[in-house]
């Protein structure tokens, strides 16, 4: 019999599933990615993604709650607040990127990617890879996983 992966991950001892606690829902990365974008009020990001208001503002809260978004209040009245990433936000950026970059390759679009991620200094294409600390960058297949230290037994 399957095993049906609940909505929580409390029991897996994974950074994945722990990671996926806080921003695994698709409304979340979607939310950041325009965050990345630029996008800071409630407005823009319910324009852009035309989500319903209730379930945006549910996922927002989450997001503050967690410290990838820092709520900023710019008017009193009315009260109204721009949503602002933090450092912890900001390094999203990376699966962001890796997200795209896989969706251009696996998932197409056939006009052509969407956005392209350029190198501020020269202009050059971006392309998330692994660096290994010793050696630079590598190839993903030289990759590998292996146990460690807060893995139970």
């Amino acid at each position: 019999m399957a095993r049906m992966l609940g909505s929580t991950y409390s029991d897996q001892v994974c950074s994945v599933a722990r990671s996926l606690e806080v921003v695994g829902e698709r409304w979340t990365l979607l939310i950041v990615r325009d965050a990345l974008l630029g996008m800071r009020r409630f407005e823009e990001f319910q324009r852009s993604l035309g989500i319903a208001r209730n379930i945006l503002s549910d996922r927002l809260a989450k997001l503050v709650e967690h410290g990838i978004l820092r709520r900023v209040e710019y008017s009193e009245k009315p009260v109204r607040a721009e949503y602002v990433l933090t450092d912890r936000g900001r390094e999203l950026r990376g699966v962001i990127l890796a997200l795209m970059q896989w969706g251009d390759r696996n998932v197409p679009n056939p006009d052509g990617p969407p956005r392209l991620s350029r190198h501020i200094g020269c202009g050059g294409l971006v392309t998330e890879q692994p660096v290994c600390q010793e050696h630079g960058a590598i190839p993903v297949s030289e990759v590998e996983v292996v146990p460690g230290p807060g893995l139970r037994g």
